[in-house]
């Protein structure tokens, strides 16, 4: 009996084994076939790269836009990158809602309400005794602050499958920045929604007001911009995240826009004189490119207030991503260039706006 149940536990053994290095070895062979099959997206000219990307993707709504000569023009592209008709789309995003807020940022110093190399407690009721960032810090993602830092609504959204971040509430962002104490005197490039929530939290302080009626008052009276605001979910491609009234991370990536609203906002950054001049300016050297990204194009060797320079092609850019929806919004100062991608494809469907995007623009510049 006793020699049974040895033998039984080393057939389990075997084959526990057997699934581990099954499992390995199709992780191995995916990894290597992803390698290869990445390594032909830079041979791809734009339009190859987004016939792919919409490759049999029937509910597929790709807008691209560009500025050349003094002139915007844009394009719907659906399925297998055929055009559609040329019709505006509501998209959420993301990140790009962070230039945003780096710029009301830099209303706030022109202004005199913040000084971009305070630290956020002379902002926001802050413990005494401990080091925290500064606004620039902040700005360039060089705060020390992570991605984000757990809070219970996450255990929520992710069985629920909801945007990660609803109902983190600002009371939940400012307790966390009371609880850490960055006391390293710099700190390397991580790319923080955090960081942005927490400069949600600075505007919202200096100005008196939410930052959904603050940055909404901004884009509709300062800028013109009259389908761009913090997403309501009431887009026309659906699937939208879903957000809640005293959410800590709306300045991180919460709002949507149409074409025409983000060509022009393109325009502003390249227009000479713009307001938006010193968002573009390098604060930081922060080499932040990988082999990977490398290998996309992708350049990330300095940034401004949220802005990526490029120094290799010239490019200032920013991109965005959310469950469903990723975006991209690049331009080159010397050419007079620049080009939007708006997708409802998720970032991770085969080629990502920003490549596409980055094509566009390198194609543009030839």
């Amino acid at each position: 009996m006793e020699q049974k149940r040895k033998s039984r536990k080393k057939q389990i053994v075997i084959v526990m084994l057997s699934v581990v290095l099954c499992a390995a070895l199709v992780i191995t062979g995916l990894k290597i076939y992803g390698k290869s099959q990445m390594a032909k997206v830079p041979g791809l000219t734009f339009r190859e790269a987004l016939e792919y990307t919409a490759q049999d993707k029937k509910d597929a709504v790709i807008t691209v836009g560009i500025i050349k000569d003094g002139k915007a023009s844009w394009t719907v592209y659906g399925e297998n990158g055929q055009e559609l008709p040329e019709q505006l789309h509501t998209y959420e995003i993301g990140s790009l809602t962070k230039t945003f807020t780096a710029a009301l940022i830099n209303k706030a110093i022109n202004e005199e309400k913040v000084d971009l190399n305070e630290t956020i407690d002379v902002y926001l009721p802050l413990p005494e005794g401990k080091h925290y960032p500064t606004i620039l810090a902040l700005l360039t993602h060089t705060s020390g602050y992570s991605g984000y830092y757990f809070e219970t609504p996450m255990i929520g959204n992710f069985f629920g499958g909801r945007n990660s971040f609803c109902g983190v509430s600002r009371e939940m962002i400012l307790n966390k920045a009371k609880s850490l104490d960055m006391s390293r005197k710099s700190y390397g490039f991580e790319y923080s929604n955090y960081g942005y929530a927490v400069l949600g939290l600075v505007l919202e302080s200096v100005y008196e007001t939410d930052y959904t009626a603050l940055v909404n008052d901004y884009v509709r009276n300062d800028l013109g911009l009259t389908d761009t605001k913090i997403s309501d979910q009431s887009g026309d491609l659906g699937n939208c995240w879903a957000w809640e009234a005293n959410d800590g991370y709306l300045s991180a990536g919460a709002l949507t826009s149409d074409i025409a609203d983000m060509l022009a906002y393109a325009q502003m950054q390249m227009d000479r004189n713009s307001p938006f001049a010193k968002c573009h300016k390098s604060l930081k050297a922060i080499n932040a490119s990988t082999e990977s990204s490398l290998m996309m194009g992708i350049h990330i060797d300095e940034i401004g207030m949220a802005w990526i320079i490029d120094n290799e092609n010239g490019f200032i850019w920013h991109n965005g991503g959310t469950g469903h929806y990723n975006s991209y919004l690049g331009f080159c100062p010397e050419t007079n260039t620049a080009v939007v991608v708006l997708s409802n494809l998720s970032p991770n469907e085969r080629i990502p706006a920003t490549v596409l995007g980055i094509k566009q623009l390198q194609e543009l510049n030839r």
